[in-house]
Formats: C-alpha cells, sequence, structure tokens
C-alpha cells in the first residue's frame, strides 16, 4: 500500500509539472519574427483597407495615327509623384520626354497638349541657367524592339493636391518627341515633333 500511494504522489507531481510547463509555454512571449510576421499582415491589412495610398494610376500613351504605343503609370508620396513610361512600338532611338499643361492629347500633332508644364516659370533644360521646368525629364532611350521602361520623379508634385498638382481642371499630358532633347534649348530642347501622348486626369 505505501508503494502504491508513493507512485501515486510521483504521477501527481508529474502532471501538475506538465501543466504549469503548458501554462509557462502558452504565456510565453511571441517570438520576433513571429512577431514581425503578423506586424506585416496587420499593415498590409491596414493598407488594403485604405486603398493603398500611394498607389498608381496607369494612363495610355497614343501615336498620331490613334495606336497604343504603352503606358505610364504614376504614383505618389512624400517626394512627389513618380511616372513609370512603358512603352512599345515607339521608334527606336533617344527621344525628349515632357509634361505638357493641358491634359489633352488631339492627334496627328498633340499640339492640344500646349507648351510644357512649367508651374514654377522656369525655361527649358536642366543645362539651361534659367530652367529647368518641373516636368522636364531626360530622354527616354527605346530599344530596337521599340520598347522602353523608365522611372522619373517629379518634386513636389501631386496627382490632386498642393501648388503643384498634375490632375487639375485640365490635367496634364505626357508626350514624347521624334528627337533627344539637348536640355537646354527653350522651350522643348530642340526635341522635334510630338510622336507619342497620354492624358493624366483624376478619375472620372
Amino acid at each position: 500500500m505505501t508503494r502504491l500511494f508513493r507512485h501515486t504522489a510521483i504521477f501527481a507531481s508529474v502532471g501538475a509539472l506538465a501543466l504549469a510547463a503548458c501554462s509557462r509555454e502558452a504565456e510565453a512571449p511571441v517570438a520576433n519574427d513571429d512577431m514581425a510576421m503578423t506586424n506585416d499582415m496587420m499593415t498590409n491589412d491596414m493598407m488594403a483597407g485604405n486603398g493603398m495610398a500611394g498607389a498608381g494610376q496607369s494612363f495610355n500613351f497614343a501615336g498620331a495615327d490613334g495606336k497604343a504605343l504603352g503606358s505610364v503609370s504614376v504614383s505618389e508620396d512624400a517626394n512627389g509623384a513618380t511616372m513609370t513610361v512603358n512603352a512599345s512600338g515607339m521608334p527606336a532611338g533617344m527621344h525628349g520626354i515632357h509634361l505638357h499643361e493641358k491634359g489633352l492629347c488631339d492627334g496627328p500633332t498633340f499640339e492640344s497638349a500646349g507648351a510644357h508644364w512649367n508651374p514654377t516659370t522656369k525655361q527649358h533644360g536642366r543645362d539651361n541657367p534659367r530652367g529647368a521646368h518641373l516636368g522636364d525629364f531626360a530622354n527616354l532611350e527605346v530599344a530596337g524592339a521599340g520598347t522602353a521602361t523608365a522611372s522619373f520623379t517629379v518634386a513636389g508634385a501631386m496627382m490632386a493636391s498642393g501648388a503643384n498638382m498634375l490632375a487639375d481642371a485640365d490635367g496634364t499630358a505626357i508626350v514624347v518627341h521624334a528627337k533627344a532633347d539637348d536640355y537646354k534649348t527653350d522651350p522643348a530642347g530642340d526635341s522635334g515633333d510630338r510622336i507619342a501622348c497620354a492624358v493624366i486626369a483624376a478619375p472620372k
């Protein structure tokens, strides 16, 4: 009988220790990796719920004959608006590319887009001592297959707010020219005809 009581007491002690260990494990803090994963999931859910602030809008390029020539997506953050160009079917070579003051792309010449977008009243070109326009970009290099991908950031510009608003009542346009921009000749860098145009405007 004494041995039976002794074994029973031992089993009871072991059970108590196991329960205590389980309790401590349940109360133990979550590992750093698990916490990071949880925080990432929460952040993603919050971004999805907020429509992912800064997510881009996409606008299509048209050529002089109305043919689709790729697209430009616009996203924004605290630094300004970033435009990512994905060209297709454009002539190979270097091309001037600029923002223009009106969101109108009437072919074949796209003169409806007006002059360069120039809210800070500068002259054209990064090498011009009185430049550059806020919407002057580096040349777009199109490969032999007619494709190009490039990103340009416009500091201080926003789609629908602030002094340098892209999607205002008139909108703006992004225009690709036939020749390379020389970065100094006012008003358009001697970049030639307008060969592709995309309207940048607020969603309707």
